[in-house]
């Protein structure tokens, strides 16, 4: 399994996955047969996570070959990411307590054998030596997981969703917390996922069998609650001559740059991440980085230090807005220690999409005949 690092490559293989495989997505998405047979999923969440393809083309491109009720399901599963993080715009203490809680947590012995793939739990210790080899993991597989993680190995959720960010290709701070807390059961409260012995058996293809999992656990509890907050983005009409991306938003082909005499995208170093990346996630993001310089001249690749240096000068910048998160979290930092002026640019779909991520994905869901008419994804 190879993931690609051009755009160009992204939309070529969304097409390919359009024309063949999708057919049976709504029926084998759920099976994990292995690193060598992925046929049944779409495995594009890196270039979406990215944002080297967004989710609202790949909806129109699948919408524009197949009718929604013969792809209802790997549609929605492409509007979790957009509610996910909705979710997380309208409650961003979620994120800063998490980092908290991660920098708060002992990693004891327990946790050193697990992450080492070394626990009694044969499809668990798989699962590690996939993540870090592939770092990817099948969807319904990062359930199971998480759900051994929390349930039997009896692992804080927090440091497994620190685990998942160091590895994953597609690490996303909403849609990787958020999961995490619904499998620990504190998303919808007291609801939680329990992974068991006949389940992975299923849907591994009958690789694993004689497992000795915890199949009768009781929910996480936090009392901390997490009210709805407006989303507050500072923005204007008015626009500078300069322009931020991050590497989780790399999406600019529908932007005028010919308003811009300066565009830099930003790749974060491990110095100013809250969660220490693998190497090899660090270099897939400036891959990703290399296509867009590449195909767009005025684009510059630089780190924080370069754009520090740069402040001296520049006072005034547009920024597409990179949601909550590690960038968001780094440009707040910089703001509030810098005299600077932060005009966000934000996605049509992103703002209209967001407002329905008040409650669970239900209701979130009820609502995507209504976002596809005003985002003009279907004939």
């Amino acid at each position: 399994m190879q993931f690609i690092t051009s755009r160009l490559a992204a939309l070529d293989r969304l097409k390919k996955f359009i024309e063949g495989d999708i057919s049976n997505y709504n029926s084998k998405r759920n099976f994990d047969y292995g690193v060598n047979n992925r046929r049944n999923v779409s495995c594009l969440s890196p270039y979406i996570t990215h944002r080297l393809i967004t989710e609202y083309e790949t909806t129109k491109l699948v919408l524009l070959k197949h009718p929604f009720q013969k792809v209802d399901k790997f549609i929605q599963e492409i509007f979790w990411r957009v509610y996910w993080k909705g979710w997380l715009e309208m409650r961003p203490s979620v994120w800063t307590d998490f980092i908290e809680d991660i920098n708060m947590i002992e990693e004891d012995e327990k946790y050193i054998k697990a992450i080492n793939g070394e626990t009694e739990i044969e499809c668990f210790n798989d699962w590690v030596n996939e993540l870090k080899n592939f770092n990817y993991l099948h969807n319904h597989t990062r359930m199971l997981f998480a759900s051994i993680w929390i349930f039997t190995l009896g692992l804080p959720w927090q440091k497994g969703a620190e685990f998942f960010m160091k590895h994953l290709y597609d690490g996303d701070a909403a849609s990787n917390t958020l999961s995490w807390r619904w499998v620990a059961g504190l998303q919808t409260r007291g609801k939680h996922y329990v992974a068991q012995a006949w389940n992975i058996n299923k849907f591994t293809n009958n690789r694993y069998k004689n497992m000795q999992l915890n199949e009768s656990a009781l929910p996480i509890i936090d009392k901390r609650e997490y009210k709805i907050k407006p989303i507050k983005i500072n923005k204007s009409d008015a626009l500078n001559k300069a322009l931020i991306l991050f590497e989780n938003d790399l999406c600019i082909e529908t932007l005028n740059l010919k308003n811009y005499s300066e565009i830099f995208c930003i790749l974060l170093s491990n110095k100013k991440r809250k969660i220490q990346i693998d190497d090899k996630v660090l270099n897939y993001k400036k891959k990703l980085i290399e296509d867009q310089v590449i195909r767009h001249k005025k684009i510059k690749l630089i780190d924080e230090k370069l754009l520090e240096e740069k402040l001296v000068s520049v006072k005034s910048f547009d920024v597409i807005y990179p949601s909550v998160g590690e960038n968001l979290s780094y440009l707040k930092n910089l703001r509030k220690n810098n005299d600077l002026n932060l005009n966000y640019i934000t996605r049509e779909g992103d703002e209209y999409c967001w407002q329905f991520s008040t409650k669970g994905y239900f209701n979130f869901k009820s609502h995507i005949p209504k976002i596809f008419q005003k985002l003009k994804l279907s004939i």
